[in-house]
């Protein structure tokens, strides 16, 4: 299901409402404390120089800083500069670090659910993932796999991007065959898919895709929006860019605050962060969605063809990944607790997406 970009609007005009409204509320009281300080000391999954990837949390911590009135500081750590990316959860639970930024499809290897939380093959276009977090279970789900793991964290969405290009190959992939013995960098609950096509999937840091993919590791890679690619270089070694992003229709972000830390701050200070989060969430995908455009349209001055997967392996694709839901709903009841709530969801939620919104022409364009 891929919904009309006017339910997006809605969303962020929504989101960016609520934070009007809210902040001056939060501000005037968190600057009636301004003794009780705060310093958030958080290291990020996703390097600050990447926009809509990593800006995020550089904006979250202007935003706080700002209007708290000082009574709220965050402090970002690049990745590595402080702990490495795959640590920030277990740091924050133990109180290592008080906060930290990512992604929960980072700890799909820990719990199976988490990437639900990130992304979804097949899934939800950004408005319609929003309303399952904020109005469905989405959000009590997100809190339950953390608390039922015993990590001692409160999750806050806090940010999202619009699709993603479902990747970069060396060569054109023209039937299902074309991708079996490929060794491919792929990211959460795509790449269970991506298995089940014969690819040999690795997920690798983005700053090391590039080197893998000039050094041969690797035969194809994914990893972001068009913008965030062509600033790692893939372009310059593989020349074919496939759509649509079926295995990252969105991608959200989470902040992640010690549950011990999180008890202490007091009601304005809780809501001044959630309500910077719910900016972030507006301005990250409005930013992901302003900047894509141009470079698909730059894509033949660079060498790139842009090429759209055929019905037969997109149907592929499909099958596999509901081949997958019913082999993990199997071996995990968690993952198998949050498939089946956003399922109900979505096809409730089917019935006003079929009467609201314009079709989408979802034919490839020529680029």
């Amino acid at each position: 299901m891929i919904l009309d970009k006017q339910s997006t609007v809605k969303t962020l005009t929504k989101a960016i409402g609520m934070t009007a409204v809210l902040a001056p509320v939060a501000l005037s009281a968190t600057q009636a404390q301004a003794a009780d300080r705060m310093l958030l000391k958080t290291p990020t999954a996703f390097p600050t120089q990447l926009p809509a990837v990593g800006t995020p949390v550089t904006k979250l911590a202007n935003i706080l800083n700002a209007t708290s009135g000082g009574a709220i500081r965050m402090k970002v750590y690049d990745p590595g500069k402080l702990i490495a990316p795959s640590e920030i959860l277990d740091a924050v639970s133990a109180g290592k670090v008080n906060s930290g930024f990512a992604a929960s499809a980072n700890w799909q290897g820990k719990m199976p659910a988490a990437a639900f939380f990130t992304s979804v093959p097949f899934g939800p276009e950004a408005s319609e993932f929003m309303a399952w977090m904020y109005y469905g279970n989405g959000r009590k789900l997100h809190q339950e796999m953390y608390d039922t793991s015993g990590y001692n964290v409160h999750a806050i969405p806090c940010g999202m991007i619009p699709p993603e290009t479902s990747g970069w190959f060396a060569k054109p992939i023209d039937t299902v065959e074309d991708l079996k013995g490929l060794n491919m960098r792929f990211y959460g609950l795509g790449a269970n898919v991506m298995d089940k096509m014969g690819v040999g999937t690795v997920e690798i840091a983005p700053g090391e895709i590039f080197s893998a993919l000039e050094k041969g590791a690797i035969d194809a890679a994914e990893f972001s929006l068009p913008q965030v690619d062509q600033m790692l270089g893939f372009q310059k070694i593989v020349k074919y860019n496939y759509f649509p992003g079926w295995h990252q229709q969105t991608s959200m972000q989470e902040l992640l605050i010690n549950k011990k830390v999180w008890n202490k701050m007091d009601e304005q200070q809780q809501a001044l962060v959630e309500t910077a989060c719910k900016a972030v969430v507006a301005d990250s995908l409005a930013e992901g969605e302003a900047k894509q455009f141009e470079v698909l349209a730059n894509a033949k001055k660079n060498g790139v063809e842009i090429r759209y997967w055929s019905d037969e392996i997109l149907t592929a694709y499909n099958t596999a990944w509901n081949e997958v839901v019913e082999e993990q709903s199997a071996k995990n009841d968690f993952f198998k607790k949050v498939w089946t709530d956003l399922d109900g969801f979505r096809k409730q939620y089917d019935l006003w997406e079929k009467h609201a919104f314009l079709p989408r022409n979802t034919s490839g364009a020529e680029l």
